[in-house]
């Protein structure tokens, strides 16, 4: 009970990961960074605290994991960066609003939405003191999560979610340490050679299903919040490893997901880590295997401008908004603007031919075309005027265009073409999986 009174981590529990959470209490969310040299960007400062100081404790927070890993952490002044952090309050544009003093001190995304580290700026922050909370503690925890790791059911744990108060000692726990290495590997010496060991990889025949391989047409397929891949096809889902489906696949729908019809239009998970399915005019929100709410809901109420009967969605990693297929046809939509469907110049809906694959004889719009702009994806400004329960709660997200530099999950997401390629191809792909 006493533990339920202290300040603590936005970021929901997830622990005891493992068959044996005894000799492995650190939990691993299911996702990582790709490359080991990471940026920041401190985009908005605490109003309490100097920036070169919060600078420093930052740049602090991050060295407690590079300490243990070969991973580097850069910053920068400017986007794009891997990891961006924000002082903020209440309601700040991701569906997560903090709570003012105590109760919740910060929250981070995991690395497939972003990794973002957010910290409430009502909170009393300190630097080397036992007096309010300790920024760089809990810098460090939240970084934790951006790099991937959940919460630690090891209570000396710095990923353990309850804050304890500032220890002018802190060091990394095993567990922490375990949980890290687990990730990203154990930390190279800089000094002397080493000769990499050639290692032989164990060979396995993919499991084959035969209705899959008869028929591979399947209704969505979508990655979900663990990191997982599955695809729906009629009243059933699979689930896909690299190679094939998973033993025990197919399952019912309604066993996995409770309350979820068959035959689902799209699926797509959010920023957020929230699961979003489509049939026909309604949707449905789940949190993980749970519905999140009142649903279904109508596709016109909480998703306005988007049409019914959509072929397809997914989130675009480049800049965090939602694109929705119908036809020859797709719509940008993006929940922290009025109208969340886009008004740009040419307006949406727009031709694929012409803005995804790059068909020029094709016209850019299906009305007049107006000024043309030659980079659309950032021909208006950004707003953060979104509040509490608009539209979806699917939670904010900045402006981010990805680059080749970024070299995160989402690296090649910068080329216009590639989300739909994503969706596209991956039906061609399913071969892969189903077996021959």
């Amino acid at each position: 009970m006493e533990l339920m009174t202290l300040p603590r981590c936005g970021v929901k529990d997830k622990v005891g990961f493992g068959t044996d959470s005894r000799s492995k209490r650190y939990a691993l969310q299911g996702s990582r960074w790709k490359v080991k040299a990471l940026t920041y960007r401190i985009s908005k400062y605490p109003k309490r605290l100097n920036k070169p100081d919060v600078d420093k404790e930052i740049a602090k927070a991050f060295s407690v994991w590079s300490e243990y890993t070969d991973l580097t952490f850069t910053p920068k002044r400017t986007n794009p960066v891997h990891i961006e952090i924000r002082f903020e309050e209440n309601e700040h544009g991701d569906g997560d609003p903090f709570d003012g003093p105590g109760g919740t001190l910060a929250h981070a995304y995991f690395p497939v939405y972003g990794g973002d580290a957010h910290f409430d700026d009502a909170e009393y922050w300190t630097i080397g003191s036992t007096r309010g909370t300790n920024l760089f503690q809990v810098a460090a925890h939240e970084f934790g999560h951006s790099l991937g790791l959940s919460h630690s059911d090891v209570r000396s744990a710095l990923m353990a979610p309850f804050y304890r108060g500032y220890d002018p000692h802190f060091r990394l726990d095993s567990d922490d340490v375990q949980g890290i290495q687990a990730l990203y590997g154990r930390k190279t010496s800089n000094s002397g050679t080493t000769t990499p060991t050639r290692t032989t990889p164990r060979t396995s025949i993919p499991r084959v299903n035969n209705e899959l391989c008869k028929d591979a047409k399947i209704d969505a397929i979508f990655n979900s919040a663990d990191g997982m891949t599955y695809a729906f096809k009629g009243n059933m889902y699979y689930r896909l490893t690299e190679s094939a489906v998973a033993e025990g696949y197919p399952k019912p729908i309604s066993e996995g997901w409770p309350g979820l019809p068959g035959n689902i239009d799209a699926a797509f998970t959010y920023k957020n880590g929230k699961t979003y399915f489509f049939q026909g005019s309604k949707y449905w929100r789940y949190n993980g295997r749970n519905i999140d709410g009142d649903y279904p809901k109508l596709i016109s109420e909480g998703f306005t401008g988007i049409p019914d009967n959509i072929d397809a969605a997914l989130v675009w990693g480049g800049n965090g908004k939602i694109y929705f297929y119908k036809g020859t046809r797709f719509w940008r939509f993006d929940p922290l603007k009025r109208p969340p469907v886009d008004a740009a110049d040419p307006p949406f809906p727009r031709p694929l031919a012409h803005w995804w694959f790059g068909c020029k004889n094709v016209p850019a719009s299906f009305g007049s075309l107006g000024n043309v702009i030659a980079d659309p994806e950032h021909s208006y400004s950004s707003h953060d005027d979104i509040d509490g329960d608009f539209l979806m709660d699917a939670g904010g997200t900045d402006e981010r265009p990805a680059h080749d530099e970024h070299g995160d999950s989402s690296a090649f997401s910068h080329h216009p073409f590639a989300p739909l390629l994503i969706v596209t191809c991956t039906l061609f792909a399913l071969r892969h999986w189903f077996g021959h």
